[in-house]
């Protein structure tokens, strides 16, 4: 999105020409200002926490401080208890014969009318990723946007995804952005999220959903390879080995006009599928998935989600019925919006079947009005449940975040950002 810009006379930094008042007097705002403001170099650490800045150009230095002393906190409501806590209350209520997972914490971020609704989906889910990463974890809350203490919103988010674009992060995906996407509706995606967090030596992972006719797609990414190991599903049964790792959103496009970010995403035409690229290049001879075939295949994210949750080491087995994982929620990206998910539930049925739910915040929904729904214990399945059934995209893709801060080596190698891809 092109718009004029103008230089701001205190800090030189290039702004939109519409927010350069407000910017300028962000320099002079005392409110936003209390939290400890680090020098530009304080921002640069190796795997031990040690500055490293000398190797940082004058310029990145000088961007990065402005960056820290005008960034502003991200606006949400806060639930008094917690949405988790809520959730948690109502799941221990349902029948006895479910068990749920919930990860331990998370902020939820709406999007807000005349500010970023029908494209600001990405960025809030950000905004909830780290309101996890900042409370749950010390060593990440150490590492990011400058030692602020908050989450910032979504024009400061922009720049630091600037930022890490510029120190060399997702280098492809900035070309396809023209490596600007400050004071624009630009989508964005999980790449976008993983790029921004890596930044910071976060370990952000992506992992691919897809059919075996995008393959091909996602070989073409440079650094993919393939993985032989079989992935197991939650009932035991070995399901095919993944093929290959590249990001999906390496193949949407976002030239389109975005208008809309519902829900069901049916009005948002910007991103287009991989099956779309797919049909074109088969000549409309690739068969169409059933709805039996999509649920049969979806269930491999379902199997994904519910081991990432469960895994026995970051487990707190204290309650009946919910359990609560130390693991981060999961910014969940499919054709069109993006949600964050923060659980799963699984439901034995007389038929012996399991029956699995994905717990979602979404951020096109009103944070007041889950917190009613979760006091009151009305209405809230229908806010946060997604079932099997409801998955009716061909291509998903996750993005989470494993413990720990990178090595200076290691920060190199994450620069590229690759995927796990598992076949529906």
């Amino acid at each position: 999105m092109n718009m004029d810009s103008s230089t701001c006379p205190f800090c030189h930094l290039s702004v939109p020409s519409s927010e350069l008042q407000w910017h300028a007097n962000s320099h002079f705002d005392d409110d936003e200002a209390n939290y400890h403001s680090p020098s530009a170099s304080d921002l640069h650490f190796d795997g031990g926490g040690e500055v490293r800045g000398r190797d940082v150009v004058s310029k990145m230095d000088e961007n990065i401080s402005c960056l820290v002393d005008w960034q502003r906190r991200g606006e949400f409501h806060k639930v008094e208890r917690g949405l988790m806590a809520l959730l948690r209350d109502c799941l221990e209520s349902e029948a006895e014969n479910s068990r749920s997972i919930l990860t331990c914490y998370v902020d939820h971020f709406q999007s807000l009318e005349f500010q970023d609704v029908g494209w600001g989906c990405g960025w809030r889910n950000i905004q909830m990723l780290s309101s996890h990463l900042m409370t749950q974890r010390p060593e990440a809350k150490e590492t990011m946007f400058g030692l602020s203490g908050f989450v910032p919103d979504i024009p400061s988010l922009q720049r630091w995804l600037e930022i890490a674009w510029e120190r060399g992060f997702d280098a492809a995906g900035a070309d396809q952005f023209n490596h600007a996407v400050y004071g624009s509706k630009k989508w964005i995606g999980a790449t976008e999220c993983a790029a921004l967090l890596r930044s910071f030596g976060l370990r952000a992972r992506v992992v691919d959903f897809g059919p075996k006719e995008s393959e091909k797609l996602y070989l073409s990414v440079p650094g993919s390879s393939v993985v032989k190991e079989p992935v197991k599903s939650n009932d035991g049964r070995k399901r095919k080995a993944p093929n290959t790792y590249g990001p999906m959103d390496r193949y949407v496009s976002r030239g389109v006009a975005q208008t809309s970010c519902s829900q069901d995403a049916k009005s948002c035409p910007s991103l287009v599928r991989i099956g779309d690229t797919v049909d074109k290049e088969s000549s409309g001879n690739r068969e169409l998935y059933s709805t039996e075939k999509l649920n049969e295949g979806h269930q491999v994210l379902m199997d994904f989600v519910w081991n990432y949750f469960s895994h026995k080491n970051t487990v707190q087995f204290d309650h009946k019925h919910v359990h609560i994982s130390e693991k981060t929620p999961l910014y969940f990206q499919h054709d069109g919006h993006s949600r964050t998910i923060v659980g799963i539930q699984v439901k034995h049925q007389r038929s012996g079947i399991p029956q699995y739910n994905l717990l979602v915040l979404d951020p096109s929904h009103r944070t007041g009005a889950l917190e009613r729904s979760l006091t009151e214990k009305v209405g809230w399945q229908k806010l946060l449940k997604r079932g099997v059934h409801t998955l009716k995209k061909q291509q998903y893709q996750l993005c989470y975040v494993d413990p720990g801060i990178a090595s200076e080596e290691e920060m190199e190698k994450l620069k590229t950002i690759d995927s796990v891809f598992l076949e529906f």
